[in-house]
């Protein structure tokens, strides 16, 4: 589908005139006016011979002091355009503002809010509007400007030139410059989040540190076949994405971009998670994180939809088992996804990979999202949607009923349904679909997820699979947020033990509430989580009523359970 800029409906692109877009690759419009009364307008005045021009001008002139002579002061100031430049002579003290004051204003590089000139740092993440952060990555002060000019981009690009064999035990990152060639192409109000210093910042942050190039292997880029596509998309959604080459700019949804680099672009962050997967597998290399663009979750079998346009996670999925991995698990943490077990840690719900799997066995899809009633982009996801057609219990929904989830409600979740299922499930690969939305300071997500949450949840996810893990880049829109996150766990990948022991792991009230709705349903598909929803309940109660007899009234910040509630209707009530 595309959406032309200038309002008119979204058609498909097979019945479009030009198939798709509204810039030809020329670079010019198609919305200018074309009428030849557009040129006459712009030259009238200029027409006819010397004498009319006089004649006309004295006629003007009499008529003009006329018309003063009858107007009030309040119509002259009115009607400025009575004032031709003779008048400044008779009243060059007084000149009315012709226009209005241009306030300068710019994007922070960091977070893309707008700011007026005037500020140094970003009203909205306090980010310097000159700091390096796509040079050093979030190891830049946020605060200074930037005064080393080193381009850590290029050594990243020179060290792909002669790739090495990868030892067994390597962890692999799969990257290539020309993701970096899907953008935006039309300017609006606001830059759009999904661009490329996403991955400039965390390829300068990782530069930085020693970590790639350096510590970590990089696979070579391959673009992904139109057959290997085919086993998750419709013909149609691939031939529609490759029509976006002949277009300089496009648009499948108001906010799915596309420009004549984008579809390459797809095909590359497909090819590189299939390659990246089918290592891991066969044991080429230990763990892999795929550092690509544009992303994928939301993508579906017939649509592009959500920043994502072909859904990564699940074509590594199937390139996992074409490789010989029987179960996969798919995470997304925003989404999580096992295969095979793959897991999604998006803040936002993974449904493009939830409908590709929603009939899989072999696959179990794991989602920790916000939804909140249905009213958080994509609006899918509730607890309540758990597979079908014979695959009821391989989709688990994690869904946040509000914003502002941090760590301690995540690594609740992975304790006492995440890492439960996903052991009963064994999966041979263990996928994340880490969208780093949910991290904290992100524009779009307003949850609270912290470096060293993402770094304990991956560590928590490490140890399934023999080890066999592989994450690949989501979503994430804070710069500074995203890059220290992703760092955190490649680090993690490489072995590090890292501070990944989190205090006191209590949720917050509405966080305890959502797990015991998911353990309510998931408990009929896998009988493991029963004795967890016992626990928790009657944990839960003891301090309840531990609470209430040393304070009556202080009992308000914990969830209110009584332990022969055992159903969701009795849930809802107590809560």
């Amino acid at each position: 589908m595309s959406r032309l800029t200038n309002g008119e409906a979204e058609v498909s692109l097979r019945k479009q005139n030009g198939r798709h877009g509204n810039l030809g690759l020329d670079g010019t419009s198609t919305r200018f006016c074309c009428d030849e009364s557009c040129e006459e307008k712009n030259i009238a005045g200029i027409s006819g011979s010397p004498s009319e021009n006089i004649s006309s001008s004295s006629q003007h002139d009499v008529k003009k002091a006329r018309r003063h002579k009858d107007l009030t002061f309040q119509d002259m100031y009115d009607d400025q355009n009575l004032f031709d430049d003779d008048d400044d002579d008779e009243d060059s003290d007084w000149e009315p503002l012709q226009k209005p004051v241009e306030v300068l204003k710019w994007f922070c590089t960091n977070c893309t809010m707008v700011n007026v000139d005037n500020i140094v740092h970003c009203e909205i993440c306090g980010e310097h509007k000159e700091s390096g952060i796509l040079r050093r990555g979030f190891l830049s002060s946020p605060l200074r400007q930037d005064t080393n000019l080193t381009d850590l981009e290029l050594e990243i690009n020179k060290d792909a030139s002669t790739p090495n064999p990868a030892p067994r035990s390597s962890t692999a990152i799969g990257f290539d410059e020309r993701m970096l060639l899907h953008f935006e192409v039309e300017m609006k109000s606001n830059v759009h989040p999904e661009r490329p210093d996403r991955l400039r910042a965390i390829a300068a942050s990782l530069a930085t540190a020693g970590i790639f190039p350096g510590r970590c292997y990089r696979i070579p880029a391959r673009e992904i076949t139109k057959e290997e596509l085919q086993m998750v998309h419709s013909l149609e959604h691939i031939e529609d994405v490759e029509l976006t080459s002949r277009i300089l700019a496009s648009y499948f949804t108001p906010d799915t971009y596309a420009n004549e680099h984008s579809a390459c672009a797809a095909r590359l962050a497909a090819g590189l998670c299939a390659d990246l997967a089918s290592a891991i597998v066969s044991g080429r290399v230990k763990n892999g994180f795929a550092l690509v663009r544009p992303p994928g979750h939301h993508a579906g079998v017939r649509q592009a939809m959500g920043f994502c346009l072909h859904n990564n996670a699940a074509v590594a999925a199937l390139a996992a088992q074409a490789a010989g991995a029987r179960k996969v698990l798919i995470v997304d943490w925003v989404k999580l996804i096992l295969l095979v077990l793959a897991s999604h840690h998006d803040v936002h719900h993974g449904n493009g990979t939830q409908e590709i799997f929603d009939q899989n066995k072999s696959v179990l899809y794991i989602s920790l999202h916000r939804y909140e009633d249905g009213m958080f982009y994509p609006g899918t996801g509730s607890a309540d949607e758990v597979g079908s057609m014979g695959a009821e219990g391989f989709c688990v929904n994690v869904p946040w009923s509000c914003k502002g989830v941090g760590d301690n409600d995540y690594v609740f979740a992975f304790q006492h349904i995440v890492l439960p299922i996903a052991s009963e499930f064994a999966p041979d690969l263990t996928i994340i679909s880490a969208g780093f939305d949910a991290a904290r300071g992100d524009p779009l997500g307003c949850c609270d997820v912290t470096p060293a949450g993402y770094a304990k949840m991956t560590h928590m996810l490490n140890d399934l699979s023999g080890g066999k893990l592989l994450v690949i880049l989501e979503g994430g829109y804070n710069l500074r947020s995203i890059s220290s996150s992703a760092t955190s766990v490649i680090k993690v990948l490489l072995g590090e033990n890292q501070e990944c022991e989190l205090e006191s792991i209590l949720p917050s009230k509405s966080g305890l509430r959502t797990v015991m709705e998911v353990l309510t349903i998931q408990m009929k598909f896998w009988p493991t989580l029963r004795s967890a929803f016992s626990k928790l309940e009657s944990q839960w109660g003891m301090k309840r009523r531990a609470n209430e007899k040393a304070a009556p009234h202080s009992g308000a910040d914990l969830v209110e359970m009584g332990s022969k509630k055992s159903d969701l209707s009795s849930l809802k009530q107590a809560f």
